[in-house]
């Protein structure tokens, strides 16, 4: 788990969690995003608390996305996800699209 300390009021770290929830291989809600690094409609590149998250599919359309909490929703085929391990920025990138051509 990620903590960081809520500066806006100078108290205890904040922990938060990283969940991918998926209903039928057709809708993803996940938790705990820092940022969408890339995204169309065949593969999204997450970073999450947890490490990179990569996303491919089919017809992939961000549903939701809500940048405070940390929540993204993804809809379309799911075909599969992928933690990729030890990767940063541009060799996240870079592996991703080495992984998915």
């Amino acid at each position: 788990m990620n903590q960081y300390y809520d500066q806006s009021k100078n108290q205890k770290p904040v922990v938060q969690d990283h969940d991918v929830i998926m209903r039928g291989r057709k809708t993803l809600d996940i938790t705990g995003v820092k940022q969408v690094e890339s995204f169309d409609n065949e593969e999204f590149l997450l970073e999450t608390v947890m490490g990179y998250l990569a996303i491919r599919g089919q017809n992939l359309q961000m549903k939701n996305l809500d940048v405070d909490k940390g929540i993204v929703s993804i809809k379309g085929k799911i075909f599969d996800l992928v933690y990729l391990e030890d990767h940063q920025g541009d060799k996240a990138k870079g592996f991703f699209s080495k992984l998915f051509k």
